[in-house]
């Protein structure tokens, strides 16, 4: 894989997910959260796991230059869950999202990733719209959502989906040129 963009926070560094992260993608995709507000994806063996890596979060590195990230403990190197920019179809625009172990919630580290997650999509990536879905009951990340800035705007329906979910978006006006 090339050399795609690394983050680092006070605690955390984020990482591109790549297959050497399939066995904790194994475990994170099958996490009792995970199955309730994200959905099965059907991952249930390490060769799967690679799989799903190689065909879901590779492909929108190449195209994009940025995905999902792995998120690392610093100081002693712990998986603790993943958070990124994705572009899911179905939305206009780009979606940020995170999911973590359940022993790494309660935290901060969701916040403190995807605050980070979210500077780089401005700063670095240059977006100017940040969306992001979630179902109806997953109250805790309405809130980590709300803390970063976006509003809830409207439900929507992703294609092949009867599951009506909340759409929250950010949209950043750029700063006035000083000449």
């Amino acid at each position: 894989m090339p050399n795609y963009r690394s983050f680092e926070t006070e605690r955390l560094l984020l990482i591109p997910s790549t297959e050497d992260d399939a066995a904790f993608v194994l475990e994170l995709l099958n996490t009792p959260k995970w199955l309730q507000y994200i959905g099965d994806r059907k991952v249930h063996t390490l060769e799967a796991a690679k799989e799903y890596i190689r065909n879901r979060m590779l492909p929108q590195y190449a195209k994009l230059g940025y995905g999902n990230y792995t998120v690392t403990r610093k100081d002693d190197g712990a998986k603790l869950g993943n958070c990124g920019l994705y572009d899911r179809e179905g939305l206009e625009g780009i979606d940020i999202g995170f999911a973590f172990l359940p022993e790494h919630e309660g935290k901060g580290y969701a916040r403190e990733a995807a605050t980070e997650v979210k500077r780089a999509a401005i700063e670095v990536f240059g977006l100017n719209r940040i969306g992001a879905i979630t179902v109806k009951e997953n109250t805790s990340s309405q809130k980590l959502l709300e803390k970063l800035g976006l509003r809830f705007l409207k439900t929507v329906q992703l294609p092949n989906s009867d599951e009506e979910l909340l759409y929250y978006e950010l949209i950043v006006t750029p700063a006035p040129v000083i000449v």
